[in-house]
């Protein structure tokens, strides 16, 4: 504005001046032609500006006169409002791909409790489709009667453990509800499936635990009662060594129950080596010198091992696994039946141990639930022959860790297959026979 009257008084002046030399229709005619000058000038700068208007996240024209002073603060403003507005657009892009990579599903609802957003976990969990559920009622989306009672309460002090049936699976979920902003809400789910499946099978546990120690420890607490209350001469020296050996049978039970309790913890909770070459063969001869013992002659034997054929692994463990299925073949063939143990090398580089039995077999509904704990087939004779029902847990810990497979095969009436399948990166061949000088074998 000031450059403005500056440049009317200078052609005033100007006017002025001519207007006493050379007459006054001379200075006015001047004057007159640079108030044109100055409002032709003024209208070219309006037409760059309005221009620029049109590409305003452009700089402005330069050399705009007196509108330069205006233009240059809505500039810089304008300028700042839009680094302003990408920092906050990066803020947001990157609140978006937190929220997505949250291991928890994250749902905002409206006031009237549609779907808002959700992230793709939240998504998986409830089967949400962003494109098709945004704008409907969650209470429509998640068709549960204990949902929908939740979702009406006013407050929501505690989360809601759903179980949703999808796909033929029933999968668990934790639901929290928040309010936040203004009316709007929050929910956060969490897929607790595998943590309720642990905390069911430690309940298990602890109840099959509890019931197993249970039989010898009532044993045991009988006896003690009835040797403690009865006088000496009221039984025979025969009778008291009769009710001790049964008490020291119902003891070895349950050392064997512990013992086998602490070798499964320790697979569960041991982090896997890299392993060391197993002398599988030796391992085998070892556990048949303790199944025959057990067998004590009333079984025939056949073996056929490949003394060449060792394994990367731990011998501790495989040693446990081997003589498992030894000792359960053993329990579960009658009197007169043959047990077969192979240690063969597979076409594929593999190897395979295999113990067949003529014993009672197996049907085949209880072939998947073999490897539970304290799974019995046959409760009575298990008991009977010390088994303790964590043998083939034992087992199938082993051979996990062993990247191997266990193969189960049985028919009632006609005896069971047993294999541990060793893949062809964990097999290695032991040198058994010395070489002499000239390189050939001894």
């Amino acid at each position: 504005m000031t450059k403005t009257l500056v440049s009317i008084a200078l052609w005033a002046l100007g006017g002025w001046l001519l207007g006493a030399w050379l007459g006054a229709a001379t200075g006015w005619a001047v004057f007159a032609l640079g108030l044109l000058a100055m409002v032709l000038a003024s209208g070219l700068q309006l037409s760059r500006i309005a221009r620029w208007v049109r590409n305003i996240d452009d700089p402005p024209p330069p050399s705009i006169g007196p509108w330069d002073e205006v233009l240059a603060p809505i500039y810089r403003k304008l300028k700042q409002n839009r680094l302003d507005l990408q920092e906050r657009s990066r803020n947001f892009q990157r609140a978006l791909l937190a929220a997505e990579a949250l291991p928890d599903g994250a749902l905002t609802l409206a006031p009237d409790k549609s779907l808002l957003w959700c992230n793709q976990t939240a998504a998986d969990h409830l089967g949400l489709d962003q494109g098709q559920d945004r704008g409907h009622s969650i209470l429509n989306i998640i068709r549960a009667p204990e949902f929908a009672r939740y979702a009406r309460q006013d407050s929501w002090d505690k989360p809601l453990i759903l179980h949703l049936n999808r796909g033929g699976q029933t999968r668990t979920l934790m639901l929290h509800l928040a309010p936040y902003g203004v009316g709007q809400f929050l929910m956060v789910t969490r897929d607790i499936t595998q943590i309720e499946r642990l905390e069911n099978t430690r309940k298990d546990f602890v109840a099959n635990v509890s019931h197993e120690m249970r039989t010898p420890l009532t044993v045991l607490s009988g006896f003690v009662e009835t040797l403690l209350d009865l006088p000496e001469e009221a039984i025979s020296a025969e009778q008291r060594r009769h009710y001790l050996e049964l008490m020291a049978q119902q003891a070895h039970n349950m050392q064997a129950l512990v013992a086998d309790l602490l070798t499964l913890s320790s697979l569960e909770t041991t982090p896997n080596g890299p392993g060391t070459p197993v002398p599988v063969p030796a391992l085998i001869r070892t556990a048949l010198t303790q199944c025959q013992a057990l067998s004590k002659g009333q079984h025939r034997f056949e073996v056929r091992v490949d003394d060449t054929l060792q394994v990367i692994g731990q011998d501790s463990e495989l040693s446990s696994a081997l003589s498992n299925l030894l000792t359960n073949a053993v329990r579960y063939t009658p009197a007169g039946g043959t047990i077969t143990v192979t240690w063969e090398r597979r076409p594929d580089g593999g190897a395979r141990y295999q113990v067949r039995d003529t014993g009672i077999g197996i049907a085949p509904d209880d072939i998947p639930r073999l490897t539970e704990r304290f799974f019995r087939v046959d409760r009575g004779r298990s008991r009977a022959t010390g088994g303790t029902g964590l043998g083939l847990a034992i087992t199938k810990h082993v051979v996990l860790r062993h990247q191997a497979a266990l193969d189960i095969a049985s028919t009632p009436g006609a005896g069971s297959a047993f294999s541990i399948v060793f893949p062809a990166a964990r097999v290695g061949a032991a040198a058994v026979r010395a070489a002499d000088p000239e390189g050939h074998a001894a």
